[in-house]
């Protein structure tokens, strides 16, 4: 049963939060104007091993709208700030989609709060391989989560093994439209993503994490797991072929159980899923990927590659 949530001043911004189980602190952060309610069967499986905190990220579901944007290190240190709030000082960290940027960039700038990271269905930004056309085009509806028709009309830009995943789920969508994002926030949002990166700074990261990515995905490509597992000091890749972007929302989905084993196990390394991961040891194996991957949206997939190679050649110089 879900536990009803309570609202809290972080930052300056009132946050919607909810917190459940018990064990050591797992924060989920999601997806561009997702809110908590979203999360659904995996927020309960992970909440029968752990003290899950889900909450509504500024400009989305039932928290605050900033009055100015906010970049993507003013989200994460408004989710510090949160903790803070809660009595947390180390927490476990899953980021999914937009809110696997926000991860990143915890772990980046509070370094001592994050003790194991998983980044799901998410990139470095700037640098990394871009969706297809019509991917990018859905995630810059926010009108369609405010009509269920408009929502149902749009679904079909979906990649095919979404649009299957919402159909048999219809529960995703009734989360999704029971706390519709305020427009002017979910701009921010996505303005705050289309403008940063992680590139430079990625390798400095020294939380353990674990990359999941959908073989199938259209927006945040597979290719770009491979980068992120490529940059990241102490990190294991497992791409789920046949899934596409939201896999992680899916109760049949193998992503879950993964994801349970890595955050409960007594070390990383004990958890199968590090164990069968794959390690990413040399840049020729994120090149070809970045070669194969078809249907990106253009002229973004050059400007971001030449800015990716500029990137890696400073840090090789």
């Amino acid at each position: 049963m879900t536990e009803s949530g309570r609202r809290l001043v972080a930052g300056g911004l009132e946050v919607y939060v909810r917190e459940r189980g018990d064990g050591p602190p797992l924060l989920l952060l999601n997806g561009i104007g997702g809110n908590a309610e979203m999360w659904g069967a995996l927020e309960d499986r992970l909440a029968t091993a752990a003290r899950t905190i889900v909450f509504d990220a500024p400009g989305s579901g039932r928290s605050q709208t900033p009055r100015w944007p906010l970049r993507i290190p003013g989200y994460a240190d408004i989710t510090s700030a949160l903790l803070d709030e809660l009595g947390y000082d180390r927490v476990d960290v899953l980021g999914f989609s937009f809110g696997g940027l926000v991860a990143q960039e915890l772990a980046h700038r509070h370094a001592e709060r994050v003790r194991r990271l998983a980044l799901v269905s998410t990139s470095c930004g700037w640098g990394s391989k871009p969706g297809t056309l019509a991917s990018l085009a859905l995630i810059s509806m926010p009108f369609r989560y405010h009509s269920r028709a408009i929502y149902e009309r749009t679904n079909h830009f979906l990649s095919p093994s979404d649009h299957a995943l919402v159909d048999r789920l219809p529960q995703l969508a009734e989360a999704r439209l029971k706390h519709p994002p305020p427009l002017l926030g979910y701009g921010y949002q996505l303005g705050a993503g289309m403008l940063w990166t992680s590139l430079p700074w990625l390798h400095t990261v020294v939380a353990p994490t674990l990359v999941l990515a959908g073989g199938l995905d259209q927006l945040v490509p597979p290719a770009n797991g491979l980068q992120l597992a490529r940059l990241l000091p102490r990190a294991r890749l497992q791409v789920l072929a046949d899934e596409g972007h939201l896999f992680v929302l899916d109760p049949e989905s193998e992503s879950q159980a993964m994801l349970e084993e890595f955050f409960t196990a007594a070390e990383p390394e004990a958890a199968p899923v590090w164990a069968t991961g794959r390690s990413v040891d040399d840049d020729e194996t994120v090149e070809a990927a970045f070669a194969a991957a078809t249907g990106c949206a253009q002229p973004h997939g050059v400007l971001s590659d030449a800015y990716r190679r500029s990137v890696l050649a400073a840090r090789d110089a």
